[in-house]
């Protein structure tokens, strides 16, 4: 008889464990979102609890999803800082330009003796 009652507890205990463990894992997503400041991170908690439904068939997904995102540069996708640094040496370069421009301007307006207008 008491180890009918034993045997009882320790599957009782054994359940309770594994639902806190399912959920644990669940939310490991979450937190991690949640420790990137993600813009998303509700869906993924959604998504977390969702997923105990789903057969965890989209757990994957959330946690690459929580994953790709880091904060101060975002998903990462494409080459926005070479694109950047690639756009601002072509602006420094047409500035340089329109200097040079405005440079020859000067001097042949002072040869005719007349004024241009910037209208």
């Amino acid at each position: 008889m008491f180890l009918d009652y034993f045997a009882l507890i320790v599957m009782i205990v054994v359940f309770l464990i594994l639902v806190y463990a399912a959920i644990y894992i669940h939310d490991i997503p979450y937190e991690m979102a949640k420790k990137r400041d993600h813009p998303h991170q509700d869906a993924i908690h959604v998504g977390g609890w969702l997923s105990l439904f789903t057969l965890h068939a989209i757990w994957p997904f959330l946690w690459i999803w929580a994953t790709l995102y880091k904060p101060g540069v975002g998903y990462g996708f494409g080459s926005a800082n070479v694109e950047r640094a690639a756009a601002d040496e072509r602006l420094n370069d047409l500035e340089q330009t329109v200097s040079a421009l405005q440079k020859k301007l000067a001097v042949l307006e002072g040869q005719s003796g007349r004024s241009v207008s910037n209208d």
